[in-house]
């Protein structure tokens, strides 16, 4: 049975201090109650962030009067905006900030967004005239122009600074109040991933239920108003619970070590490798153990004659250690899995634009009542919820008894089976889209808005696998000292797939002529581009399975024997 384990524990234990910098108290700090005042964050940034993209892509194409592939392009670019930004987020706080300090600061840039994004909305200059069905039909709408459209793009991206700022460092702080040396912490840091996950897929279905509700119901501003409220209040429930939390300090910035350890390996590649490893620069007291992969980059470490004579062997800029060469390789080792994961997130993307386009077209009345299209959506987090509850009571234990690991399935394996998921999600879009624009062009009928529920569930499947193992990945297999850093990379992974749905979209738009991505979805042909996706989906599976089989976990140490394991499973551990 295996289980990743931290490295440089002692080293860790040192590092870690309360809010008065002092040496933690366990008793004290830390565990579920400071890891769920973490979490109310990370809430109210998904309420912020779900309530708007979401539901966008209507207000775009509905009151702006955009195309929809122009509304599909400014979601996905600003939701891919988003998460790249993780990457900044990452870096300041382990460069300099700290995971904390640097949340609470974000998460003042994102209630600063989502207060200009209600002006935006709120404000009749901002939106151009009224179009009637008949103009509507006939394109004949006029578009918002570039005025209207700068203050909203300068809300979007305000709230995508601060949302990036937010993602990369809420999971990384939540994770460091669980203490992975002690076992029944160990245990805790096991689930916080899942049900990190959980509470953030509650804050999804809120905002796609009751604020969608209140965006097209009662109006943009108070919809966005409400989300607004909810990040400050989240903002101060995260500095009122500073006495409770555990904090890890920064270590310098890690781009400079990757860098460093990059330069110093292409300057020594002329140089012969040592006899053994151990003669490299600090082996012996390496927090990392060495390894042979990316064995080149080992260069960076090799002791040179002039360093030792002038004793320039702590000088980071002659000379790495062991340790820093090791890290590096681990986030190298991170790029293949973060490559083929990217493309789940441009299935994901289509659950927010051209899916809730299609609710559009479709019959949404319940009795008397319309079901607003992005509101169909809580299908999608209904499901994350479902499957990550499964999860943990039925996946999981049923695992455990199958490999007889603890972690019951590894967290590859969540990701490829989420691919799965969103391979068969696009083959049922495309079968379902073509069912329904043959019924309303043939029979001018318009079929049931609840046919989009098996995409929104299987897409909802695989993001409750992917999200999970590929957090769980990132943070887990990524060096101690950029977890934060690590985080962003992950997020980058979701980034860039929005960004791919953009390119698809235009290269779509611009081979077929628009015949297949067009405003009225009865004159278009997106099944094909569903088809599209299914076929690139299934190609990229293939290339995730390559890599995940020659993955190599970090150091993992084994339990011992099947007792241990069934009092883990019985919370005795």
């Amino acid at each position: 049975m295996v289980l990743v384990a931290s490295h440089g524990e002692k080293d860790e234990a040192e590092n870690v201090v309360d809010f008065r910098g002092n040496p933690v108290d366990r008793s004290k700090t830390g565990g579920w109650l400071a890891a769920g005042l973490i979490l109310g964050t990370e809430l109210s940034e998904r309420i912020c962030a779900m309530g708007i993209s979401m539901n966008l892509v209507t207000y775009l194409v509905g009151d702006l009067h955009l195309s929809s592939a122009k509304s599909a392009t400014i979601v996905t670019n600003f939701m891919g905006t988003l998460n790249l930004l993780g990457l900044l987020g990452g870096f300041l706080a382990d460069a300099k900030l700290g995971r904390y300090l640097t949340v609470a600061i974000f998460a003042s840039v994102t209630a600063l967004g989502v207060g200009l994004l209600t002006s935006a909305t709120s404000i009749p200059s901002m939106r151009p005239p009224q179009c009637d069905d008949y103009r509507r039909k006939h394109h004949q709408c006029i578009e918002a122009n570039g005025k209207q459209l700068a203050m909203l793009y300068a809300a979007l991206y305000t709230i995508a600074l601060g949302g990036g700022g937010i993602k990369s460092n809420v999971s990384g702080f939540g994770s460091d109040q669980f203490d992975t040396s002690d076992p029944k912490e160990e245990k805790a840091m096991i689930f916080f991933f899942n049900r990190f996950y959980f509470a953030i897929s509650i804050g999804s279905l809120f905002a796609v239920i009751v604020l969608v509700y209140v965006q097209d119901n009662v109006g943009r501003g108070w919809g966005y108003g409400i989300s607004a409220g909810t990040m400050v209040v989240a903002a101060a429930i995260l500095l009122i619970g500073t006495p409770w939390y555990r904090f890890k300090k920064p270590r310098g910035s890690p781009l400079t070590v990757i860098w460093r350890v990059l330069l110093l390996a292409w300057k020594k590649r002329s140089h012969p490798y040592p006899d053994h490893p151990s003669l490299l620069n600090e082996y012996q007291n390496a927090k990392v153990p060495h390894t042979e992969k990316f064995k080149c980059l080992d260069k960076a470490a090799i002791i040179e004659d002039n360093a030792v004579a002038n004793e320039n062997k702590n000088n980071s800029w002659i000379v790495s250690t062991v340790t820093e060469v090791e890290e590096v390789k681990m986030v190298l080792k991170l790029l293949p899995i973060w490559a083929t994961c990217i493309l789940f997130w441009t299935v994901y993307s289509q659950m927010t634009t051209f899916t809730v386009e299609q609710a559009t077209f479709m019959n949404r009345k319940i009795g008397s009542f319309t079901v607003p299209s992005g509101s169909l959506s809580a299908f999608l987090f209904i499901t994350i919820l479902l499957f990550t509850s499964l999860n943990e009571k039925v996946f999981v234990p049923l695992a455990r008894k199958i490999t007889h690991s603890i972690q019951g399935m590894t967290s590859l394996q969540r990701v490829g089976t989420g691919l799965i998921f969103s391979v068969i999600a696009m083959i049922v879009s495309a079968v379902i889209e073509q069912q329904r624009r043959e019924t309303s062009v043939q029979k001018h009928i318009q079929i049931s808005a609840f046919w989009l529920v098996p995409q929104y569930f299987l897409v909802g499947a695989g993001e409750a696998f992917v999200y999970v193992g590929q957090l769980e990945f990132f943070i887990r297999e990524g060096p101690e000292r950029m977890k934060s850093m690590s985080t962003g990379l992950f997020l980058s992974a979701i980034s860039m797939g929005m960004f791919v749905s953009s390119m698809l979209v235009s290269i779509v738009d611009k081979i077929t002529n628009k015949h297949w991505l067009r405003s009225n979805l009865n004159k278009g042909k997106l099944n094909n581009f569903y088809w599209l996706l299914a076929v690139l989906g299934l190609l990229n599976f293939m290339v995730f399975l390559f890599f995940a089989m020659k993955h190599q976990y970090n150091v993992q140490h084994r339990v011992k024997g099947d007792k241990e394991l069934e009092n883990f499973n019985d919370g005795k551990v």
